[in-house]
């Protein structure tokens, strides 16, 4: 039931989606359910939104919101290792706002 992030490179030439082309640059994988746990308690509007069993993809233009909110995260959660997965989480993130052609995958089981 984890969720877990994957940063994504897109190419595409033209305007055809099948020349579209994703090939995955990092990730962080939610092993124990954390990340999945932390956003199904979560009152914030995006991170509620997260679903288990589905795949959302990002963009860039949805990154100032998404930081936000895994940072408010962050800051209120208990245990080293939930900061250290929203760390990593918020890194691939800040890649994904500064970087042409990236995308984030948060993929549900």
């Amino acid at each position: 039931m984890g969720i877990d992030v994957e940063l994504m490179q897109v190419t595409q030439r033209g305007s055809s989606p099948k020349t579209r082309r994703v090939e995955p640059v990092d990730s962080v994988q939610d092993e124990a359910d954390l990340f999945a746990e932390m956003c199904v308690r979560s009152s914030l509007p995006m991170l509620n939104r997260m679903d288990p069993y589905r795949t959302r993809i990002l963009t860039a233009a949805d990154m100032p919101q998404f930081i936000a909110e895994v940072d408010a995260t962050r800051d209120v959660v208990t245990e080293q290792r939930e900061r250290q997965r929203l760390q990593a989480i918020r890194a691939l993130a800040e890649r994904c706002s500064a970087g042409a052609g990236l995308e984030l995958h948060l993929l549900g089981d």
